[in-house]
């Protein structure tokens, strides 16, 4: 059973599903399994909580 975990910034339930959707549907192509054993786990981190290039994003 593949678990595939996300790590993002906040994004909207639309977004989320669309994105659910689509790794899902990769592993059943690649890998020849059945959708419901597929889990996809979204993790999402607020701005204030996450840097790159040495700054928080939330101050980019």
């Amino acid at each position: 059973m593949p678990i595939v975990t996300v790590q993002q910034g906040p994004r909207s339930v639309e977004l989320k599903r669309e994105l659910v959707a689509r790794i899902t549907d990769a592993f059943v192509d690649a890998y020849k399994i059945p959708a419901d054993t597929v889990q996809v786990w979204i993790q999402e981190v607020s701005p204030e909580s996450w840097g790159s290039a040495g700054k928080l994003t939330a101050d980019k």
